[in-house]
């Protein structure tokens, strides 16, 4: 029994770390030195290695949410804009 679980840890270890191998070998924006570092340090760190870096690399596909300025530009207390002589 002790042997058989062994297995299934090795057997999902070797699925994520060729699943996340693949995801960074199909990447365009990694250089082919940062893909074949990566990929070496998945196959040594087998879990947590596999797991952070497919969580870095995935959160650099999240477009980013664009802010809006704080107050809605310049304006003064009236609500008027502030970039014109009034003369």
């Amino acid at each position: 029994m002790e042997f058989e679980i062994w297995y299934v840890f090795i057997g999902i270890a070797i699925a994520l770390n060729i699943s996340v191998s693949v995801f960074l070998i199909r990447r365009d924006d990694l250089e082919t030195f940062q893909k074949g570092a990566q990929i070496l340090i998945v196959w040594l760190i087998p879990f947590f290695a596999a797991i952070g870096l497919w969580m870095l690399n995935r959160s650099q596909d999240v477009p980013a949410k664009a802010h809006k300025s704080f107050g809605g530009g310049p304006q003064d207390s009236s609500g008027a804009g502030s970039a014109g002589g009034g003369d």
